[in-house]
């Protein structure tokens, strides 16, 4: 479950995991940021990591999106932390 500048609660089988927000310095434009979440964390996912760093990488690819204006990446996938 996403919760805005709350960060993410992600939840499996009973087990709930909180993961913090990424670091905004200068909010634009909300435009994608839930699919750049989604995107980010079904990768993480699809590359066998955990739920807390799959939730990472969604939240680092939301606040990259939300710092720029509309939703196509204007940063390279190198910017990002995994």
């Amino acid at each position: 479950m996403t919760q805005s500048e709350q960060g993410v609660t992600v939840v499996k089988e009973g087990e709930s995991i909180h993961v913090a927000p990424a670091p905004v310095a200068n909010l634009v434009d909300t435009t994608g940021a839930g699919d750049l979440f989604a995107a980010g964390f079904l990768y993480g996912l699809s590359q066998g990591k955990s739920l807390e760093s799959s939730a990472k990488i969604g939240n680092q690819m939301a606040g990259k999106i939300i710092q720029q204006m509309g939703a196509r990446a204007e940063f390279s996938s190198d910017e990002l932390a995994a």
